[in-house]
């Protein structure tokens, strides 16, 4: 009877540390490590765009840092000391773990590409069949494997070039054979007009001839300003 109650007293001990330490791990407690570990383990979102393993000198320019001179001559060839960012890993011609090497390009800065080393933003807010032709602002980025100097993404004016759907070809076939009904201006999205030619029985015939003409010439396109296809 005597050991009875300390042994009582042990057992309640033992259900309450099993008890805590079921709730710490419930609660996430196991999973949570000091500042400075996870810190560590965090991986840069840019190595997400770097190949594992592949050629130093073919890495995404994000991948990797260069020391650029922009003193060089516009259009020469140049060569830069670049060294991979940290936690990407690339080799060299022979295989061998590499993070310093020499990258060859083209001195000129990253605006003065041609227009296929850049992607651009596209609007469908202006007009492409005007006179003059709008332009419009647009914000470029270079693609990744090309190199340039200065700043990968730049403001440049475009000019309007983007199709809602129309074939100029449908277009002309309405104007020739239903033209008189303003088939052809209700195929484009213009519809007064298309009211117009029909109530007037395409103007006597004149204004379907004027209209076969400027269709044909791609004077007259679709009414949302689009190109045809």
């Amino acid at each position: 009877v005597a050991a009875a109650g300390p042994l009582r007293r042990l057992r309640r001990l033992c259900r309450v540390l099993l008890f805590l330490s079921q709730f710490y791990i419930l609660s996430g407690g196991e999973n949570k490590l000091p500042s400075h570990l996870t810190e560590s383990t965090e991986i840069p979102p840019y190595v997400m765009k770097c190949p594992s393993n592949g050629l130093c000198s073919k890495l995404p320019a994000d991948c990797i840092d260069c020391a650029t001179n922009f003193s060089c001559v516009y259009g020469k060839p140049v060569t830069f000391d670049c060294t991979v960012k940290p936690s990407v890993t690339c080799v060299d011609q022979d295989f061998k773990l590499q993070r310093n090497f020499i990258i060859n390009m083209t001195c000129r800065f990253c605006w003065q590409l041609p227009e296929t080393d850049y992607e651009c933003s596209n609007s469908t807010s202006c007009m492409t069949v005007s006179c003059p032709r709008e332009r419009y602002p647009a914000n470029c980025t270079v693609r990744d494997h090309i190199h340039c100097l200065g700043n990968r993404t730049f403001p440049k004016m475009l000019y309007c070039n983007w199709t809602g759907g129309y074939k100029w070809s449908t277009a002309l076939a309405l104007s020739i054979t239903l033209g008189g009904f303003g088939a052809d201006r209700f195929y484009l999205g213009q519809w007064r007009e298309g009211l117009g030619k029909l109530f007037s029985f395409g103007g006597l015939g004149i204004w379907t001839l004027i209209d076969v003409l400027l269709i044909g010439v791609g004077y007259v396109g679709p009414a949302d300003g689009s190109l045809y296809i």
